[in-house]
């Protein structure tokens, strides 16, 4: 809103220099000399058009329009006119087709099929297809799906575990000279004669030891064998290709460094497995001509070429020597069987499976088992006799374990068993798997009876709850604890059998009368362990078991008994992942943190994170849940007192160094429990409650501005709730929040954050009829704007601070309306001090922005100088009361409006001299748009001076054409009100103008 009150005949002088700018002057030139001479040397008279502010408003509201239901609606059904074409019943016929219209509901699922219903389509289908489709589903669900763990993500885990500080050795094939480039005249003799000397050259050929490797080294150099393999191969150097696999098979058979056999075997398979592919990948590129074939093809569609390349490879494989390297290989091109015949792969399964009774090593033996499952798998998953063999071979060569010869080479490694049967874990765990996938629960049960005929192995009893589904180990969980009890504890640790047992557990449930004998026998055990590291480590799992099932008091003892054996020697230190669990573990199960917080040993558990990291995480963790989970606010002390210390925590390991995404974090957590705390109606102790709050968390800004929001949000909260009745003693409250406000406030490093406070805290006092309160908030962000710097870091770059001071300087503007002058001070004299600041505010170069800040306040001062004001705030006086509409008041506003005016057009004078062309326009516009909407254009010379304006901003083209259209629309609009009809002359000289 803009205001032109009286200009004083000595102000003149200024609009005649205004007059004569060139810019203006010659938009001048085609007016009346009489009209000119008039706006040059009479006195001007402005002042603002009365307002009448519920009339406009009511202007402004929509027109109600009657809807008549029985057009259209978009809920009404869609109706359609079918014309249809009738053909002439005579040939040559020369008269036109006539058409008939039919009315039709048009169906959108109908339309999309031809007007027939997508069910009954679907229902019509023919038997063929869905005996067809009936095939393939139970092809499909023969087939691995995605509840079958992959070996790819055991292979990282295995490397990481089995590792090994010793020396190393691999046998490296260097090749010999003796296979030679045949030339093209060869006879065919010849070349088979070569190829048979390079099939003995598989281990014939020179051969170096590499000794003293490293673990690292070893890796390398068997990523080089597994790159030089891909070479030869893409070289067209396919026997190359088989030695290297050839002689990185047999080292399979090595067991010298027996602790990184698991490690060696899953980067050896990692050869293989290429391997394989590239073999199977390129007779399947043979069989592509003339056509390729089909996924689901047959042996019968393969050609001779294909057949006989096929045939070729498994006849090298049956040249080698060796049983295991044999094996391997052979089981690597498993997948290459269905180029043969229809039962080859089933065949070589159950062949493979009897060779693997040859190996006398149990360690490598159970790998092969492993290896052949895992092919098994890819290629077939549906035969699942060979993977049943396999595991029933693996129980009858269990007692080798135990056997003179492994003892022997333990002896000599010096390696325990405890130790060596860890190794046999992942393969077994990865046979045991594969044999119970979508397993029946008989073969199951026959499984867990031949584990009992074999004494309740230890270890194979532990890879049996790993690989069982979860519902079949739970339901019987009390038969497996008998097993686990009978088992012999030299070899394998009960508690890890225990620790197995809990991971089951921890994801289907037991029956419900056997869960607490179940925890007790789980526990006898697992307190007992003495290392700190494995009891965590089991401990951990079983504290999502309790959770589930029992209350607070058993999850309290278990917590108890944790802090027992992790407090000495500092042991919960190294166990600070595992002690993370247990917290992650119980928080999902107490979201009332009454009853989580009245645990006697829950903060004592929290006091063994040590590590601030890990603390802070540790914390965080606990108010995500508590701001996801607390759905009422509280004012609980246990919470509060807990809540409060756990926020101290996190806010204390803010430091320099800490990231601001990290602080913004931090805040969110924070803000979040102090947005739930309320004490209801005793607004004292909610205020005490703030003031801890802001000396316990005055590191982080973000906190301090809520606490301040909230003071605020208390102080509006104490008005509404004594509806009006403003006591003495809520007056006292109301000043304490202020008080609070007013001292925190300058410890903010954000100088907008302290002006919108400043602001906003004087708003809440002011509508608290705390004139003094809401006068020293105004006055103090008057005093701030001097230190506005003139950019800011905004998200780490640095931006101009002028949008966002003549954002802060217009919301004052609208609030100085409503607030009363000071009875000691002068007229205006906040709005004075405000256009002061300004004026000596030191602003960018080239820039329109104090301009603008007096064509802003110009609206208030034409508010001002109303008879009844646009808002006010109940039980305060404005000025609009304090002076009555007092001739003296309008005056010093008519003064202070001349030299707002005076600036603005010394300013758009300066800008016709440079080349600040589309800045004078634009600022004319806004004076124009000030003289539309708040003069009064009844006046002849106001209305020319608009005119002017108007050209002025047009002069160049720079004016926005949409904005001139829509605003010469209104102005239109507007003439046709009675009080506005003198607007009706002015559009007719207000022209469109380009740079054209």
């Amino acid at each position: 809103m803009y205001i032109f009150l009286e200009i004083s005949a000595s102000h003149a002088n200024k609009l005649v220099t205004f007059i004569m700018t060139p810019g203006l002057l010659s938009l001048c030139i085609n007016m009346t000399v009489h009209i000119i001479f008039l706006y040059m040397f009479y006195v001007l008279h402005r002042h603002s058009r009365a307002r009448k502010y519920e009339a406009e408003v009511q202007m402004c509201r929509l027109e109600v329009s009657a809807v008549d239901f029985s057009d259209y609606h978009p809920l009404k059904a869609i109706t359609v006119t079918d014309s249809k074409a009738r053909r002439g019943g005579r040939k040559g016929s020369t008269s036109s087709s006539s058409s008939s219209s039919s009315s039709v509901v048009l169906d959108p699922l109908s339309s999309m099929l031809d007007g027939s219903d997508p069910l009954s389509l679907f229902a019509a289908v023919n038997t063929m297809v869905l005996t067809e489709l009936g095939r393939k589903r139970r092809e499909k669900e023969e087939e691995v799906g995605s509840d079958f763990e992959p070996w790819s993500s055991k292979r990282g885990e295995i490397l990481s575990r089995f590792t090994t500080t010793e020396k190393l050795s691999i046998n490296l094939f260097m090749g010999s000279d003796k296979s030679k480039a045949s030339s093209p005249s060869s006879a065919v003799s010849e070349k088979v004669r070569t190829r048979l000397e390079e099939l003995d050259d598989l281990e014939e050929g020179s051969q170096r030891e590499l000794l003293n490797l490293s673990q690292q080294d070893y890796v390398n150099r068997i990523e080089e064998l597994n790159q030089s393999l891909k070479e030869a191969w893409g070289s067209d150097q396919k026997v190359k290709a088989l030695k290297i696999v050839i002689q990185c098979s047999k080292l399979l058979s090595d067991t010298s460094v027996i602790q990184f056999y698991p490690s060696k075997f899953v980067l050896i398979t990692d050869i293989l497995d290429t391997f394989g592919g590239l073999v199977y990948d390129r007779i399947w590129s043979m069989c592509a001509d003339p056509h390729p074939l089909p996924e689901s093809f047959s042996a019968d569609d393969v050609n001779d070429t294909a057949k006989e390349t096929c045939l070729n490879w498994f006849f090298k494989i049956a040249s080698i020597r060796e049983l295991v390297p044999r094996l391997y290989v052979e089981a690597a091109l498993l997948k290459c069987n269905r180029f043969l015949t229809k039962s080859g792969i089933q065949e070589t399964l159950q062949r493979l499976t009897a060779m693997i009774r040859g190996i006398g090593d149990p360690l490598v033996a159970v790998y092969a088992r492993a290896y052949l499952c895992r092919v098994g798998m890819e290629v077939a998953p549906h035969l699942k006799d060979s993977l049943n063999k396999n595991f029933f071979d693996l129980l009858a060569t269990f007692r080798q374990i135990h056997g003179e010869s492994v003892q022997n080479q333990l002896a000599q490694q010096r390696v325990e068993i405890p130790i060596y049967l860890t190794l046999y874990s992942p393969a077994i765990h990865w046979i045991l798997q594969c044999v119970a996938y979508r397993a029946p629960e008989v073969l199951l049960t026959e499984m867990m009876d031949r584990c009992k005929k074999l004494g309740n192995n230890a270890l194979l009893l532990n890879s049996v709850m790993w690989a069982f589904r979860a519902e079949f180990v739970a339901m019987r969980a009390t038969d497996f604890i008998g097993m686990i009890k009978d088992c012999d504890e030299a070899g394998f640790p009960k508690h890890l059998l225990f620790a197995s047992l809990g991971r089951s557990l921890s994801c289907a449930d037991p029956p419900e009368s056997e869960r607490l004998s179940i925890l007790n026998d789980a526990w006898k055990v697992i307190t007992k362990v003495r290392s700190p590291r494995d009891y965590i480590n089991c401990a951990e799992i079983w504290v999502e078991f309790t959770c589930r099932h029992f209350t607070k008091r058993e999850v309290n003892t278990i917590l108890a008994d944790i802090i027992k054996h992790m407090t000495p020697d500092r042991a919960f230190e190294d166990a600070y992942p595992q002690l993370q669990s247990v917290i992650k573990k119980i928080l999902p199960h107490f979201h009332d943190f009454s009853v989580l917080f009245s645990m006697e040993k829950f903060l004592p558990f929290l006091d063994m994170f040590q590590k601030d990291s890990v603390r802070v995480e540790v914390c965080k963790s606990i108010m995500e849940v508590f701001i996801k989970h607390q759905q009422e606010a509280t004012r609980d002390p246990v919470i509060l007192n807990a809540l409060l210390h756990i926020c101290k925590t996190m806010h204390d390991s803010v430091n320099a160094l800490t990231l601001d995404d990290e602080k913004r974090s931090l805040s969110l957590l924070i803000n979040g429990f102090i947005r739930m705390v309320s004490f209801g109606r005793d607004f004292e102790q909610q205020l005490s409650f703030c003031v801890e709050a802001r000396a316990t968390f005055c590191n982080l800004e973000p906190v301090i501005i809520h606490l301040i929001h909230t003071v605020n949000q208390l102080a509006m909260e104490t008005r509404c709730v004594m509806k009006g009745n403003h006591s003495r003693k809520t007056a006292a409250f109301v000043r304490a929040c202020a008080a609070y406000s007013f001292i925190t406030i300058p410890s903010l490093t954000s100088i907008f954050n302290r002006l919108n406070l400043y602001l906003l805290s004087g708003e809440v006092a002011l509508a608290n009829q705390c004139l003094s309160q809401a006068d020293a908030f105004l006055k103090a962000a008057v005093s701030l704007l001097p230190e506005v710097p003139r950019t800011i870091s905004i998200e780490g770059k640095q931006r101009s601070s002028e949008p966002f001071l003549l954002d802060f300087i217009n919301n004052f503007l609208s609030t100085l309306l409503v607030v009363p002058d000071h009875p000691e001070q002068g007229v205006l004299y906040l709005v004075r001090g405000l256009l002061n600041m300004v004026q000596d505010y030191t602003w960018e170069d080239n820039s329109d922005a104090k301009i603008r800040v007096y064509i802003s306040a110009l609206p208030l001062l034409a508010a001002m100088s109303q008879e009844s004001y646009l808002y006010t705030i109940p039980k305060v006086d404005s000025n609009e009361t304090l002076y009555g509409g007092d001739p003296k008041f309008i005056a010093e506003i008519n003064k202070l409006c001349e030299t707002l005016i005076g600036q603005v057009l010394d300013h758009l004078k300066g800008l016709g001299r440079d080349e600040g062309v589309r800045r004078q326009g634009s600022l004319a516009f806004s004076l124009f748009g000030c003289l539309l909407a708040h003069g009064d254009l009844r006046n002849n010379k106001l209305n020319q001076l608009a005119v002017n304006l108007w050209n002025l901003s047009h002069k160049h083209g720079f004016c926005d054409t949409r904005t001139s259209v829509r605003t010469l629309e209104y102005i239109k609009h507007q003439a046709q009100l009675a009080d506005l009809s003198h607007l009706s002359d002015m559009t007719a000289r207000l022209s469109l103008q380009s740079r054209t």
